[in-house]
């Protein structure tokens, strides 16, 4: 079974998982379909604001379609995230994307 199939199937039977939501998200993400991963991004992040991972995400599906503004918010916000849950690595990550845009 493909794995987009695999969890639009586990999302239909647990609506709430989220974790199944951010899986299915990131499976179509890495198909490039990346208006279709973002609405199920945005619907994670509005459950968890704190979700860093999503965040970033979220960010690299804004700058995929175009719109860099929404992408350096996203990238912003999950900067904010990195710093207040001190992971460095993704700090260090997002700090040279924002500079570089």
């Amino acid at each position: 079974m493909d794995p987009i199939a695999r969890w639009e199937g586990l999302l239909a039977a647990q609506p709430n998982n989220e974790l199944a939501r951010f899986s299915l998200a990131k499976a179509l993400f890495d198909t490039r379909r990346f208006a279709e991963a973002r609405g199920h991004l945005a619907t994670a992040l509005a459950k968890k604001p704190d979700w860093m991972v999503v965040q970033i995400l979220l960010g690299r599906c804004d700058l995929e379609l175009g719109d860099r503004d929404a992408a350096r918010e996203s990238f912003r916000a999950a900067l904010r995230l990195a710093i207040d849950q001190h992971h460095e690595g993704p700090q260090a990550e997002l700090e040279a994307l924002l500079a570089e845009m």
